[in-house]
């Protein structure tokens, strides 16, 4: 199944005598055809950083909005987190399984770090107080 010895030494010396050939002119030329490309790619990068620069300013007018809704949606979804886990914890609290009620103040405790942290971290993602 495996290829014996001299199978293997053979491909190895063939490999070895071909990457010790001096450069020649196909070598040369397979090189810039290979790396062409790249070097296209990167002659035109840096044309389009000069035109860059000369764009004007970007118009941010409705990422205030936005954020806005998304500090909303983090607030009402810090509190349903925060409510289904003290729900959840209460049931397992009544039916006297106090081990299996910790989950559900941790997820309590996980609702208020969102009502609490995430609409603070949310309107720091624009830069601007909200």
């Amino acid at each position: 199944m495996f290829p014996s010895n001299a199978v293997i030494r053979r491909k190895t010396i063939r490999i070895a005598k071909r990457l010790a050939q001096p450069f020649s002119k196909r070598n040369l030329l397979e090189a810039a055809h290979v790396m062409g490309p790249t070097l296209t790619a990167l002659l035109f990068m840096g044309a389009s950083s000069a035109v860059a620069h000369a764009q004007g300013t970007m118009d941010f007018s409705g990422a205030q909005t936005l954020m806005s809704t998304f500090k909303t949606f983090a607030m009402y979804a810090g509190a349903v987190i925060c409510l289904g886990g003290l729900i959840f914890a209460g049931i397992r609290m009544m039916s006297g399984r106090f081990q299996d009620a910790i989950p559900g103040l941790f997820g309590a405790l996980f609702g208020a770090g969102v009502l609490g942290w995430g609409a603070g971290w949310i309107s720091s993602l624009t830069g601007q107080g909200m």
